[in-house]
């Protein structure tokens, strides 16, 4: 049996337990800037429509009376690894997926902690004794079933999903709440006539496929309740990534550069610190009609440097052509290997050994910033920026 935790309104949630004159209102966290998203909304908030990755311009719009304010992650952080600690008394087999998320492998521990709806409810009394917050649980023969099962009597709810409920369960459930299952993907299901995941059953895989594509299989597979998928703790990062939205729209290829500049030297601090050098780097840029453009790169060597990650950021937005205000930028990189992996530098190629002393120079930087300070040093060229 699969439990699904994941805390409710966590940000919003934290803000309203450290302010408590915030209990009972309108709590958005997200800064108060318009030009911002929404990262969290209390259960109060969502009320009036307020959802997170909303524009915060929207969000005061909808709940002009909402009380703004920015997010605080080493507060969340320190939160989140409390009760990821109390989760692993359950089972050794726990998977974040996010800050306030995590997936439970509770196979076998019925004579340690009674049947998987006694653990789900004494896993609850304990998360609230040890951080005053409350989440929500979903118990469940696999993870896709339990992670539908703990939205269904959120806040404070615990939804449990026997195998022998599955089939029904499946039946009646709306097609909207199964993941990755938009806006667009919803509309194309309807016209297939398929308003609950038990209605996939009744078409052909390759009417399926040819309409939806790949997902298409995925959806015929989840439509009989079946996903193999493990808890898998410890799971390595699949990318890293910085990005910004800027206090005002811009065409200043400068200032965009140096944005780009610092969030290089974000993410490679990022992989160093995750042990792993990354072979494809990303830019990405929404424009200030909200349309979202990414370009990548795959490079020979995977890196770890700053100054690499920079210099492929820079030549893919040298490539792109700005035919409209900025409003957010950012620099991502994936395709990872180990640190231990050994790396192949070009015995005639100066570039790759200037930023393979580079890379040394980040690493001392590390270590100095984490002596005296983040603040201590850093680039001239980003100094009062």
């Amino acid at each position: 049996m699969i439990l699904h935790i994941d805390m409710d309104a966590f940000y919003a949630s934290v803000e309203q337990l450290d302010n408590p004159r915030l209990k009972g209102k309108c709590v958005i966290v997200g800064g108060t800037s318009n030009r911002g998203v929404v990262s969290a909304a209390s259960y109060e908030a969502r009320q009036f429509g307020v959802r997170s990755a909303m524009p915060i311009y929207q969000a005061k719009q909808k709940c002009p009376h909402g009380i703004f304010v920015p997010p605080r992650m080493s507060r969340y952080k320190e939160v989140s690894k409390k009760v990821m600690a109390l989760l692993r008394d359950f089972s050794p087999l726990v998977e974040p997926v996010s800050i306030d998320e995590a997936y439970l492998d509770i196979t076998g521990c019925q004579r340690l902690f009674g049947e998987p709806q006694e653990t789900a409810w004494e896993i609850k009394r304990q998360i609230k004794e040890a951080v005053h917050l409350t989440c929500s649980i979903g118990v469940a023969p696999n993870k896709f079933l339990a992670k539908i099962a703990s939205d269904l009597e959120k806040p404070d709810g615990l939804t449990l999903i026997l195998p022998d409920m599955v089939s029904e369960f499946i039946d009646s459930l709306p097609i909207k709440k199964v993941p990755g299952v938009g806006k667009k993907m919803h509309r194309q299901l309807e016209l297939l006539s398929i308003r609950t995941l038990g209605d996939v059953q009744r078409l052909p895989e390759k009417t399926l496929v040819k309409h939806l594509g790949k997902f298409g299989k995925r959806l015929r597979t989840l439509s009989s309740g079946t996903d193999h998928s493990p808890v898998t703790p410890h799971a390595p990062h699949k990318s890293i990534s910085s990005e910004r939205t800027l206090a005002a729209d811009t065409r200043d290829t400068k200032l965009l550069k140096r944005y780009l500049l610092r969030q290089s030297e974000e993410v490679a601090k990022q992989l160093r610190k995750a042990g792993v050098r990354a072979k494809t780097i990303t830019l990405k840029i929404k424009d200030a009609d909200f349309k979202q453009v990414t370009r990548r790169t795959t490079i020979d060597i995977p890196t770890q440097s700053s100054k690499t990650i920079y210099r492929h950021a820079e030549r893919l937005m040298d490539n792109f052509k700005i035919t409209k205000k900025i409003r957010l930028i950012g620099v991502g990189t994936s395709g990872f290997s180990s640190v231990a992996s050994s790396v192949q530098i070009g015995l005639f190629d100066r570039d790759d050994k200037i930023e393979d002393e580079w890379e040394k120079v980040d690493k001392t930087l590390d270590s100095i910033s984490k002596k005296f300070g983040k603040d201590v040093v850093g680039r001239a060229t980003l100094k009062n920026k």
